[in-house]
């Protein structure tokens, strides 16, 4: 039997203050792995939300799975049925296929967390809606909606309405 030869596949480094950066609003991505060099297995991306930010519309993927490791602040993750979880430092968070979820950064300080895509396609979401920001389109739910559109993601109208509900009763406090 023949051995097979060692394979010469180049490892990715990616210094903590390089990768592609997008402006997502006031949303800032790091893009770590787009996927070029993993045949579209893996993305990974860096976040940094500013405190008292919403994150996207609620939603659900048809394609691929997310998971979220938080290495900064708290980052308020929702789910339907108003259940939601505030992950700390060091916390994970995996979100597989047809599972509805959001997040947002409800407290006073920044929040940042690792982000993985299999595959690593919807990594171009995040460089769609960068794109929209730079040609002056105002972001909105609805332009939100479009973009994740194209990328086998659908809307959670009923989270968005939890969501929704459980703001105003805030304000109401």
């Amino acid at each position: 039997m023949k051995l097979m030869g060692m394979p010469n596949v180049p490892i990715n480094f990616v210094p903590a203050k390089a990768g592609e950066i997008l402006k997502l609003g006031h949303i800032t991505c790091r893009i770590m792995e787009d996927g070029s060099r993993t045949d579209n297995r893996i993305g990974a991306a860096e976040f940094t939300v500013p405190a008292g930010t919403a994150g996207p519309p609620g939603h659900w993927h048809e394609m691929h799975d997310e998971t979220f490791l938080v290495t900064q602040g708290t980052i308020r993750f929702h789910a339907p049925n108003h259940t939601h979880v505030d992950a700390t430092l060091g916390d994970y968070v995996t979100v597989p296929i047809r599972a509805p979820h959001t997040f947002s950064n409800p407290f006073d300080v920044e929040a940042k967390f690792f982000n993985t895509y299999t595959p690593a396609f919807y990594i171009n979401y995040f460089k769609m809606l960068a794109q929209m920001s730079e040609e002056g389109e105002m972001m909105s739910k609805e332009k939100n909606l479009e973009a994740m559109s194209h990328f086998a993601t659908m809307p959670a109208m009923p989270l968005m309405k939890e969501i929704r509900d459980e703001e105003k009763e805030a304000g109401k406090k």
